[in-house]
């Protein structure tokens, strides 16, 4: 199969795109519209060699559909907050395979991920519109959700599992632990997106300015997260490409990816001249800001130089008091998304879970393998193989997989030993994946 996408074919999955009910998540054409998502997600990331990132971006801005993308993220978010702890709650609930609630839990990290690459251009940014505003209260929740999950000590300490990891039979316990996993990765993702919506501030509306300066004081938020810093674990361990990976002696003072896109953010809220005239150094203000200057080392400038006039604007803070930015009558936009779906489905989140319960997450055997089939054609292993940096990890006890099931081709194991002691769990799983693969490569042979 080839990986990359052809102009036709990712113009046609971005504008079939369109905006879904919480209703309809998990459905037919919810499931449709997650694999084109899939597919553009993965072609943008694993071709970025090959202009597909640039492709893909500009497809999207022409066709105006990034409103389109965050409303399906922020659709997933909510029915992750309000429906799915229903829905593990339910003691009657027990699925023949749980693979398509994985999917769901697993669409908000691809849209995200997506985001993160097109939005990196100034021109996603012109081209979002009004929903720029939304992407901005996303990341607040993110990233203030990260701040308290690192000072309680909740950040996770394992990896999160793949497409090709998770089994079928899957308890919805294990999923919701999966979700918090999830969660973490989600919300780095999202200061990656806000770095960059600082980055194009000067073409965007007063607003943006307003709404990341005004009600959410952005920078006192990245100064807690300079504190914390949630994606290290003492000098031992740092996060990066979505896996947990130890540090070298060398490398511990080096800046993160992480770590850049803090400073980088601050330094666009804190000296931009738009944000300066905006933002309100008041005293409690004034005094989270100057907590920087104890981080602002000759090792962290000779990474980032820029950061020089960072520490010469926070000197100069120290020593006086800024003027109060004026209270002008603005008419400000307010984000919609959220709200909207919120309030349209006040008061049926059980309703809903019961529903979805009953007719979406508990399919038939036909269907299933209905879904396998798709699933095959969707997730490639040649192309997910090159998604995961690491080896792959045996399905029994986490050791390195060096053995393929040679059925499915979709799970690892480190000996014969872990194969037939994990068969059981994996059987179900393991004949739906054989019996999509043999139907594929039928129909391949048929249209050749």
């Amino acid at each position: 199969m080839d990986s990359v996408l052809l102009h036709g074919e990712a113009e046609g999955y971005i504008q079939s795109l369109e905006k879904m009910s919480l209703r309809e998540i998990g459905s037919p054409r919810w499931f449709r519209q997650h694999e084109f998502i899939e597919k553009l997600n993965m072609q943008a990331v694993l071709n970025a060699s090959a202009n597909q990132e640039e492709f893909i971006k500009d497809l999207f801005v022409s066709l105006g559909k990034i409103p389109t993308l965050v409303h399906a993220m922020i659709l997933t978010e909510v029915w992750k907050h309000k429906v799915f702890p229903i829905i593990c709650k339910l003691q009657d609930f027990n699925p023949k395979s749980t693979f398509l609630l994985y999917m769901v839990i697993h669409h908000e990290a691809t849209i995200i991920n997506l985001l993160e690459t097109i939005m990196y251009h100034k021109e996603s940014s012109e081209a979002a519109g009004d929903c720029v505003l939304d992407l901005v209260d996303y990341c607040h929740r993110k990233l203030t959700l990260l701040v308290g999950r690192s000072v309680s000590g909740e950040i996770p300490t394992q990896d999160r599992i793949t497409h090709t990891q998770i089994s079928g039979t899957a308890s919805v316990q294990d999923l919701q632990k999966q979700s918090d996993m999830l969660e973490f990765e989600i919300s780095i993702k999202a200061l990656s997106v806000l770095c960059y919506i600082t980055d194009h501030v000067e073409s965007l509306s007063l607003s943006v300015l307003s709404r990341m300066l005004c009600t959410h004081n952005m920078p006192c938020v990245l100064v807690q997260l300079v504190e914390n810093c949630p994606w290290k674990r003492g000098t031992q361990e740092k996060y990066t490409e979505g896996k947990w990976r130890a540090v070298l002696p060398e490398d511990q003072l080096k800046l993160s990816k992480h770590d850049g896109q803090v400073w980088i953010a601050l330094l666009n809220l804190m000296l931009k001249p738009d944000c300066q005239r905006k933002y309100d150094f008041n005293s409690s203000n004034k005094t989270q800001l100057l907590k920087l200057r104890g981080f602002l080392t000759d090792v962290v400038i000779d990474q980032l130089p820029n950061l020089l006039d960072l520490k010469h604007f926070l000197s100069q803070l120290a020593l006086t008091d800024p003027v109060a930015p004026k209270k002008d009558l603005i008419l400000e936009q307010l984000p919609e998304i959220w709200n909207n779906i919120v309030m349209e489905n006040d008061k049926k989140w059980k309703a809903i879970a019961k529903y979805q319960v009953t007719n979406v997450f508990n399919p038939s055997e036909s269907e299933l393998r209905e879904q396998a089939s798709r699933l095959a054609q969707t997730y490639n292993l040649d192309v997910m193989e090159n998604l995961i940096p690491d080896k792959p990890k045996c399905g029994a006890c986490g050791r390195t997989g060096v053995k393929r099931c040679s059925r499915c081709q979709g799970e690892w194991y480190c000996n014969r030993e872990c194969q037939v002691k994990h068969w059981p769990k994996h059987k179900l799983s393991c004949n739906l994946m054989a019996e999509a693969f043999q139907k594929l490569q039928e129909e391949m042979k048929i249209s050749s």
